[in-house]
């Protein structure tokens, strides 16, 4: 996606906050509808065609076989995504039948939420939407909201798309829903002298690690690839990782070949991250929340390779706890065994002054 492009649908967006949210929500605060808004307009526009298959693949279960306990696999299968929605709703029905009372649209919106598969709901959790939604029907905008989402005008789903004046919206891949949601942070801040660069690293770093680490070995990949960022923000490196393997060695990341895995401390951030692994056909489950250093989510796995962009300069000490007792390292992730010029071994231990540490999350 092209900075005119990228512009344009920031400026679009940014006008449904000022449309809609302004004197509702105090400006700081129209991240908190904005970004969960985004991400499920992402989401739902790619259920819309495979609905009919999802609510077929619904009335067999529960009808034809009796489930009381839906097979995720078969509504995966019909939706064409690891995430479905078995509600009967999509944001464009929600906004094409409905009438004047929002407290009817407020019961339908919640219905469709609760319709979601399970890594779609911890999505909506981790934005506090359901708060958000009550919120919007109370002040009589949410209708208004479901309008501009729903607008043909909006692209944002990884495809591109003809508007009704026929013009080519380009697709939004997950660098360029990094930077929309990087710009859209940045204009939410910039009343509260906030910084917006920690959340996202820019597309040109990324290309460079990405290319310095896998250039190299390109022509002697094994056969499954694992890659891990432990402080992985919307998961531009994991996916430009992936995307630089399949181009320059022909394996398939949809045929299995290539696992990311990754954490984010942001929860803002780790569930655009998880819902574009979603998109990609990625397993979501291999993206944690909470903090690298404070939590070993993968304690047993080894990783092919491993790229980061971590916040470095920031404190750790709230977490040093978890790692050291005293001067002995309990962490055996930060006990690392190096030979001097002598070739004898010695352990390298993280740094004594944790105010001037590096870290992760």
């Amino acid at each position: 996606m092209n900075h005119a492009v990228h512009n344009k649908m920031v400026s679009f967006i940014w006008s449904i906050a000022d449309d809609c949210l302004r004197d509702i929500f105090v400006r700081g605060k129209y991240r908190d509808v904005i970004l969960p808004m985004v991400v499920l307009r992402r989401l739902d526009s790619l259920l819309e065609q495979s609905k009919e298959k999802v609510m077929q693949e619904l009335s067999f279960q529960k009808n034809d076989m009796g489930l009381v306990e839906l097979d995720d696999k078969g509504l995966q299968d019909a939706a064409g995504f690891v995430f479905y929605n078995t509600s009967k709703w999509t944001l464009k029905t929600l906004f094409n039948t409905a009438t004047n009372n929002q407290q009817i649209l407020k019961a339908n919106v919640e219905d469709y939420l609760l319709g979601f598969s399970a890594n779609v709901k911890e999505i909506v959790e981790k934005f506090n939407l359901k708060a958000q939604i009550r919120h919007m029907a109370a002040k009589d905008v949410l209708l208004d909201v479901l309008e501009k989402f729903t607008s043909p005008y909006l692209n944002l789903p990884p495809h591109d798309r003809q508007d009704p004046d026929g013009n080519i919206m380009p697709a939004l891949s997950n660098l360029g829903m990094g930077y929309v949601f990087e710009e859209l942070i940045r204009k939410f801040n910039e009343d509260n002298n906030e910084e917006a660069g920690e959340h996202f690293t820019p597309r040109e770093v990324i290309e460079l690690m990405t290319r310095l680490t896998f250039e190299p070995v390109k022509d002697r990949m094994p056969p499954v690839i694992t890659i891990y960022d432990p402080a992985c923000g919307s998961g531009g490196m994991l996916t430009e990782s992936q995307e630089f393997i399949k181009k320059e060695t022909g394996l398939r990341a949809d045929d299995g070949y290539i696992y990311l895995y990754g954490k984010e401390i942001n929860d803002e951030t780790y569930a655009i991250c998880k819902s574009d692994m979603m998109i990609k056909g990625n397993d979501p489950g291999f993206i944690r929340p909470n903090s690298t250093l404070s939590t070993d989510e993968f304690a047993g796995t080894s990783f092919d390779f491993m790229l980061s962009n971590p916040p470095y300069g920031k404190s750790w000490a709230s977490e040093q706890k978890f790692i050291k007792d005293g001067a002995n390292v309990i962490d055996p992730r930060f006990k690392v065994t190096l030979k001097d010029y002598w070739a004898s071994p010695r352990m390298r231990m993280p740094h004594p002054d944790p105010a001037t540490a590096s870290s992760c999350s």
